[in-house]
């Protein structure tokens, strides 16, 4: 009978020692990942490319993101898009910029607290 009791003890304690092993692999494989080196890319510039609507028309613009690594990507659906005269130009949240009349506008694309901006003339 006393032998079950130390089995016992002895398969409680190993069970105890296994929950600390997987919490010190757990706590150890946290600071790892908290102090890596790598940091996300920052923007280097933002390009704006579209076609200008004519009066009442609408065109799709694009955004485009160099990477400081080089890289480019496609942000037109994350960036914020901006018309500096919307009486001559609108533009979406996705870039679609629709002229409302003749005149001259500038659209901003704006990801990650970096602008591009593209001078569009309206003819009428």
């Amino acid at each position: 009978m006393r032998g079950r009791g130390v089995a016992r003890e002895v398969v409680m304690i190993a069970r105890y020692l296994a929950t600390a092993a997987v919490i010190v692999g757990l706590a150890m494989s946290s600071l790892a990942c908290s102090k890596s080196n790598t940091s996300p890319s920052t923007v280097s510039s933002i390009a704006i490319t579209g076609t200008v609507p004519a009066v009442g028309a609408s065109s799709q613009f694009t955004a485009t993101a160099t990477m400081a690594d080089g890289t480019i990507q496609d942000v037109t659906s994350t960036a914020t898009w901006q018309s500096s005269n919307t009486s001559d130009a609108t533009v979406s949240a996705t870039g679609v910029v629709t002229s409302v009349s003749a005149g001259s506008v500038q659209i901003q694309a704006t990801y990650l607290a970096v602008t591009g901006t593209d001078s569009l003339t309206i003819g009428s």
